[in-house]
């Protein structure tokens, strides 16, 4: 497997189909703008209020929540309910694993994109001729149950802690699935039902030399084929997002995870939502962590704009598909944004 696909097969972790299909490959990532610094966005990053949504300003938090999803696509949670000590401890879990000498890391190592655990390595990728600084550790984590055991037993406190964490996203999850849903006019849990997957990635991003960053991404450009992702940040910042061309630092505010919409969504909204384009950056002094969680459907739900949003004055963009025609076509043309969903289009969108 070349570095290239190395890299999809990190964003396509275990998805249906991921096997025995021939594919294209198409890199629209070298069109998009490239600037030396980007501008910063803490004053104008959207916060939701999760404690909010279950009191009597829920329909303004809706209101605003959608808002976001809408014209930013991405926003920060606060008084999301997750433990402190949940987010210190599987930072320091994900910290002792990365930590480990790399044979014992390795033992996760598999080139299987459908294996249920995965390490991915840092690599370069000959196709851009940069080289990619993640390190990542990949597993299917709901419900924990029936994945738990197939997770790292060093250092010993792994599972306990990334199962804590975890479960505590789990919740998250529902509830701003339910919000989203709401703020399309749909019922509560329309989106809910259609859940199926859900996977975590431990990302570690080591200190690199300054001489290096010019050619060194922690990971490249591109949208998640997610529902939504949801984003645990350490205090090192590095997470930027393509905002009207120009890229924006988003950096960590205590206490908040990061939201940000993904393919699925766009086509579940009839593109009222836009799945956001976003990088990771490389430090040069200190090394970095983030724990992504990853939303997706069940491979048999149905994907595409319900009928309660399409109209005259908003036809559909998208036809129906299944999640599994989703992946599947992921396969055939690989792609890193949301090009993915071109063959899902309505032929008059």
């Amino acid at each position: 497997m070349s570095a290239t696909m190395l890299q999809v097969a990190e964003g396509l972790l275990a998805l249906p189909g991921a096997k025995h299909l021939p594919h294209t490959y198409k890199d629209p990532i070298s069109n998009l703008p490239t600037l030396p610094e980007a501008q910063v966005s803490d004053s104008s990053i959207p916060i939701i209020d999760l404690e909010a949504l279950h009191g009597p300003r829920r329909s303004d938090i809706v209101k605003q929540l959608g808002q976001a999803c809408q014209h930013r696509g991405f926003f920060a949670v606060k008084n999301h309910g997750i433990p402190r000590t949940a987010v210190s401890n599987i930072f320091d879990t994900t910290r002792e694993f990365f930590h480990l000498p790399k044979e014992e890391r390795m033992k996760f190592y598999t080139p299987d994109p459908n294996s249920d655990i995965r390490l991915m390595n840092a690599y370069k990728d000959e196709v851009a001729n940069v080289f990619v600084a993640r390190e990542s550790l990949k597993f299917h984590c709901h419900p924990v149950e029936n994945y738990v055991n197939k997770w790292p037993t060093n250092p010993p406190s792994f599972r306990k802690y990334a199962a804590e964490y975890l479960t505590n996203v789990r919740r998250v999850e529902i509830t701003l699935l339910g919000a989203i849903s709401e703020s399309l006019g749909l019922e509560r849990d329309y989106i809910e039902k259609k859940l199926g997957g859900h996977y975590a990635s431990l990302n570690y991003y080591g200190a690199c030399e300054q001489s290096d960053l010019e050619l060194t991404y922690g990971v490249r450009a591109h949208t998640d084929p997610t529902i939504i992702t949801i984003l645990l940040q350490d205090d090192v910042p590095g997470l930027q997002v393509l905002s009207e061309d120009k890229w924006m630092d988003v950096n960590p505010i205590p206490g908040t995870v990061v939201v940000h919409v993904g393919d699925l969504l766009q086509a579940i909204s009839n593109h009222k939502f836009k799945s956001l384009l976003h990088q990771a950056m490389v430090n040069c002094e200190k090394e970095r962590m983030s724990i992504a969680s990853y939303c997706y459907p069940s491979s048999d739900a149905m994907i595409g704009p319900p009928k309660k949003l399409i109209d005259n004055d908003h036809p559909a963009v998208y036809k129906d598909f299944t999640f599994k025609e989703f992946s599947e076509q992921m396969w055939k043309v690989i792609t890193f944004t949301d090009t993915r969903l071109d063959s899902f289009k309505c032929s008059t969108a």
